[in-house]
């Protein structure tokens, strides 16, 4: 072999192996899109479960809105359509956002900072939701009870054994909330990992 043959196969070989390179990295990078977009998946089904509960509920208060007969329980009406509706929403939007950011295109800095920006605000909204859940039971406890049963908590007195029933469920609905969370913080975490592996 001459030494032209031999430069013009090692120039080929070397073509070969640099598109055989950029081929792997692309599929590398798909596949870590792949993984990136699945973190979210299970958790978008579940709010938007959740987020079509919270609407349903807030149709049949919207229905009943006339049974709340004075101000202050208008006042709770308006306080658990606003949590039921506007809450959900927010998540729901800041989930898609997450999701949907495009970790093949833009720089690594660049979908980094826009990744840590929305990881923080779907972190401060589940904060958000979870204190006003337990604020929320201040007004959604006495909407429910007047639409369901025509009763007025402001005006009866409890017995010990609703004030029992009231604690445990408090008790039960703050380890909901912590379990809740600490999935969130795992999930951003790990779809956090995957984009610090693309450095």
């Amino acid at each position: 072999m001459e030494i032209e043959e031999l430069q013009a196969a090692w120039s080929q070989m070397s073509n070969e192996l640099e598109q055989q390179k950029k081929l792997t990295n692309d599929i590398i990078l798909d596949m870590t899109k792949q993984k990136y977009q699945n973190k979210f998946v299970l958790v978008t089904k579940y709010e938007t479960l959740g987020a079509l509960v919270c609407f349903i509920i807030s149709f049949l208060v919207v229905l009943n809105f006339n049974k709340l007969d004075t101000w202050y329980l208008q006042i709770c009406g308006v306080l658990t359509l606003s949590f039921l509706i506007i809450l959900p929403l927010m998540v729901l939007k800041t989930l898609k956002r997450i999701k949907n950011i495009d970790i093949s295109k833009g720089s690594y800095k660049e979908n980094l900072s826009l990744f840590l920006k929305t990881k923080n605000r779907l972190l401060k909204l589940q904060q958000i939701g979870i204190g006003f859940g337990f604020i929320g039971l201040l007004f959604i406890v006495p909407v429910t009870s007047k639409i369901m049963s025509n009763k007025d908590v402001f005006l009866i007195s409890f017995k010990k054994e609703q004030y029992i029933v009231f604690t445990i469920t408090l008790v039960i609905f703050a380890f909901f909330c912590k379990w809740a969370y600490s999935g969130y913080q795992k999930i951003t975490q790990s779809a956090q990992e995957l984009i610090k592996d693309l450095e």
